[in-house]
């Protein structure tokens, strides 16, 4: 594993064919989101973005803990609006650029993640976790609503189990972040890393075209009217049917062959 930019970079990247794995790498600070960190990441999927080769990513952290939310301890050495907004509109472009890259994005949660950790995880297009992971949105205890968290954690569960992490601001484990929405599945620690790469690998063996097209109108179309949603799913319907990747893959069922994917 190499780091993206030197051997102390607060995120390391790790390619294993078009599978890019991305790890946060401040274990001692439980994977903390520093202004470096979250600044090293956006760099990171503003590169992958453009890469052809790389068709699906995982994102995990080193140590004990996937994330354990925004750097406190930094927030309180630079008490003030200024550099609270600015804070707050870096992490909100990072999440939202997880969700806008072309490549799926896979969250392998190693341990707990909470608050912004917790929203970095509603914010990937998959999760997958430890059985020994832990999910919060702890800020109601120390006097800060997680409400940027909230904005992902809301879009992924029901409201009643959303407001209950918020208001309650407990810890769940996997099995309950599963039954919920917030994760896929938990497997057990020694399978958590074989079982993110099995979806990756599969998400990989797609058509790219396919799947970035796919990746976009779903998010698109959650926030349109169900008449609108329909509408709009079918234009990209046809856009994708006219691909050159959907013509290879409907001829190559019908010949019953493998298909040779043009991305």
């Amino acid at each position: 594993m190499s780091a993206v930019e030197n051997e102390v970079s607060p995120l390391l990247r790790e390619d294993d064919g078009a599978v890019c794995t991305l790890t946060l790498n401040r274990p001692q600070q439980r994977n903390a989101l520093s202004t470096n960190v979250m600044a090293a990441l956006t760099a990171e999927l503003d590169r992958i973005a453009a890469e052809g080769d790389i068709k699906a990513v995982v994102l995990t952290g080193s140590g004990p803990a996937f994330c354990s939310g925004h750097d406190l301890k930094e927030l309180r050495d630079n008490r003030s609006a200024a550099f609270y907004t600015s804070v707050f509109e870096q992490c909100s472009a990072m999440m939202q650029r997880i969700v806008r890259l072309p490549q799926p994005v896979i969250a392998k949660v190693n341990g707990f993640a909470f608050a912004a950790g917790c929203q970095l995880v509603a914010s990937c297009d998959l999760a997958i976790a430890s059985d020994e992971a832990r999910f919060s949105t702890p800020g109601v205890n120390i006097g800060l609503f997680c409400s940027t968290p909230m904005v992902a954690l809301s879009r992924n569960v029901g409201r009643k189990h959303a407001m209950e992490m918020l208001l309650l601001g407990g810890m769940i484990d996997a099995e309950k972040a599963a039954s919920i929405g917030l994760i896929n599945r938990s497997v057990p620690s020694e399978l958590l890393h074989e079982a993110a790469m099995s979806w990756a690998r599969a998400i990989a063996s797609k058509a790219s075209s396919t799947v970035k097209i796919g990746k976009r109108a779903f998010y698109e179309q959650l926030e349109l009217r169900l008449a609108d949603a329909y509408d709009h799913a079918s234009a990209v319907m046809v856009r994708n049917m006219l691909d050159a990747d959907a013509a290879e893959g409907i001829d190559a069922f019908l010949t019953k062959r493998q298909p040779s994917w043009k991305s």
